[in-house]
């Protein structure tokens, strides 16, 4: 525990320090070669469970203290410390025991005591404490005020749960191939290996317990792949027939690229501007034996990758806020400002604006956001059907279903993450 509670400090500190958790671990992973899976898991599982609800044990520490620690690291390690009281199963004495271990480590020899102090006065002030910090919204919710209030503007009746759905850990969900198996064939297969899982959807399927890909059967021979069932949408909502060309202007890391291409015999291109990440989507779709063109561009300067040929479907997962999708990527929630929205709002008018022109008359182009801004999803649609007299928006039933939201947004959920989709068609 000490090791990896040492590990996860470095990840959490380096987050703290305005580095993605993604690119966090990926140093902590380069640094630390020899670790196992199980050793890199545990890390994982405290820094993940750390950042969730950072915002309460933030405040849980603020108020244990009687002045501001100095030192970045030592604040990382009473929060993965507190994380561990408050989140896992681990004995209380040992969590405490451990984290003063730490301490040396960690080069803080000097902190021990205080270290010892801080945990022990949790335990001890525990009930008490929780009184104190629910009175504090950002706390209570684990989200920044500035989203706390933006959601509540926008979906007065449903933030809360929202919310509290963007700070659980989220299922593992599998697309089951149907190219390759019927998903109740793959039902019987989990079954075969005492998995448990439940059909939803269209294809995909949620584990009962989550399990590392080599685990999961039939993953290696290409007869599922792990996706969030509201990003399973996108493929079925593109409406693709035998032979079309169709363009994923934003692919990778290639999920929605692969679903399209299990759906139907199309001529796809896989369009990204980041070369490392378009290495993604050549693996996924080796494993899954599928083939796509994949170019490397900007999906805003089509001048400099387009041959000219108008495509039947555009599929644009746009880049975007990720705040429907904080509990995959709990850093999102702290690192995001309320700044950010409207410059990336900009970039996704762009990217519309941009793409319009390549898409053929009597085309669809699927517009797609992680998002629960309005500014990104419903508003942006708004704007872009004012600029662009020849397009249409489709009706959705998939997603329009809910009266209380926009069209096209899907909050949040046990069973989901938060989603926009709108489908415009060209006259």
């Amino acid at each position: 525990m000490v090791e990896a509670q040492r590990l996860a400090v470095g990840v959490v500190g380096r987050v703290l320090d305005g580095h993605s958790l993604d690119a966090a671990l990926a140093a902590a992973w380069r640094r630390h070669a020899g670790l196992d899976a199980r050793a890199r898991a545990a890390v994982q599982d405290l820094a993940y469970g750390t950042l969730r609800l950072l915002a309460r044990f933030e405040a849980l520490l603020d108020a244990l203290l009687d002045k501001p620690l100095v030192d970045a690291r030592l604040r990382a390690l009473l929060l993965v410390a507190i994380y561990q009281l408050e989140g896992t199963r681990a004995a209380p004495h040992a969590v405490v025991d451990h984290a003063v271990r730490a301490c040396g480590a960690l080069g803080l020899t000097s902190a021990k005591g205080l270290v010892n102090a801080v945990l022990r006065n949790f335990l001890r002030r525990r009930t008490a404490l929780d009184a104190r910090v629910e009175r504090s919204e950002p706390a209570r919710y684990c989200h920044p005020q500035w989203w706390i209030d933006r959601l509540r503007a926008q979906y007065p009746g449903r933030y809360a749960g929202a919310l509290a759905a963007g700070n659980r850990h989220p299922p593992l969900a599998l697309r089951v191939n149907c190219r390759r198996i019927e998903r109740a064939d793959y039902l019987e297969l989990l079954a075969r290996h005492d998995i448990r899982g439940e059909a939803s959807g269209t294809s995909a399927v949620i584990l009962d317990k989550p399990l590392p890909v080599e685990r999961i059967p039939g993953f290696a021979e290409g007869l599922a792949s792990v996706q969030d069932p509201a990003a399973q949408l996108a493929g079925p909502l593109l409406d693709l027939r035998p032979g079309m060309r169709v363009l994923d202007a934003c692919a990778a890391p290639g999920g929605k690229t692969a679903h399209a291409l299990e759906l139907a015999d199309v001529e796809l291109t896989a369009l990204d501007r980041d070369a490392a990440r378009l290495e993604r989507v050549r693996a996924n779709l080796a494993r899954l034996a599928l083939s796509a063109r994949v170019v490397c561009g900007d999906a805003g300067d089509p001048a400099s990758w387009w041959d000219g040929t108008h495509y039947q479907r555009i599929l644009l997962d746009a880049p975007c806020s990720a705040s429907g999708i904080a509990r995959r990527r709990p850093d999102v929630k702290w690192l995001r400002r309320a700044t950010d929205v409207a410059p990336l709002a900009q970039a996704q008018a762009h990217l519309l604006d941009a793409l319009w022109p390549t898409l053929a008359s009597g085309g669809k182009l699927l517009y797609a956001t992680c998002s629960v801004f309005h500014e990104e999803n419903s508003e942006q649609v708004a704007r872009f059907l004012e600029r662009h007299r020849d397009a249409q928006r489709a009706s959705l039933p998939a997603v329009d279903n809910d009266s209380e939201l926009p069209a096209g947004q899907l909050l949040p959920d046990e069973r989901h993450d938060g989603f926009f989709y709108a489908l415009l068609q060209k006259s």
